[in-house]
């Protein structure tokens, strides 16, 4: 079953997106491997986590967990075009692991802090998540979709803000200074 999501969630992306990707991939003892798939167009680079959606993420400590359904959801990072983000792969990967290791739900407006630079030179260390444009990849009943989440890269401050008023308020911060959250060297939003 985990491959046939896999090859479905491979096969809904390259359409949309309209290129093949490149491939990186990453394991964790006990865990399956994750694969992030990078899709480079004249605009822009777009990463997307590939394994997380093998299996409905769940409550670690829900004995009985149903296998098949449930939440589903895969990472989408979206960079300029031209941005070199090395070691992005890895702590994408990270997050992608994290429910089956921690028990972690993603969802949209989840603040995902690792606490460290998301790519080498970085000064964002989260990821603020949120609901992708590529929409939801319809898999077979009884299954729930896949749930793709853009995963914004952000700042300590950003975090703290979200932290503080919510997610919605630190878009609307951005949308009033005119910050493209796409660009690898961006400025900070300030509260």
């Amino acid at each position: 079953m985990s491959e046939s999501v896999t090859d479905t969630l491979g096969r809904f992306l390259r359409d949309r997106i309209g290129v093949e990707p490149q491939r990186a991939s990453v394991t964790f003892l006990g865990v399956e491997p994750v694969e992030v798939l990078r899709f480079s167009t004249s605009e822009q680079v777009v990463y997307v986590t590939s394994g997380c959606s093998r299996h409905p993420m769940s409550d670690p400590t829900d004995l009985h967990a149903d296998p098949v359904r449930g939440p589903r959801a895969e990472l989408v990072v979206r960079m300029a075009a031209g941005s070199s983000l090395p070691g992005l792969h890895k702590r994408m990967a990270t997050v992608a692991a994290a429910p089956a290791v921690e028990g972690l739900i993603l969802a949209a407006d989840a603040l995902v802090d690792l606490g460290e630079p998301l790519w080498d030179t970085a000064t964002s260390t989260a990821f603020l998540l949120d609901d992708d444009d590529l929409g939801e990849v319809p898999l077979t009943e009884p299954m729930d979709s896949i749930r793709l989440l853009r995963a914004v890269p952000i700042t300590a401050n950003e975090a703290a803000w979200v932290r503080l008023k919510g997610a919605a308020a630190l878009r609307e911060a951005w949308t009033e200074a005119g910050i493209d959250v796409t660009h690898a060297d961006r400025s900070s939003a300030n509260p």
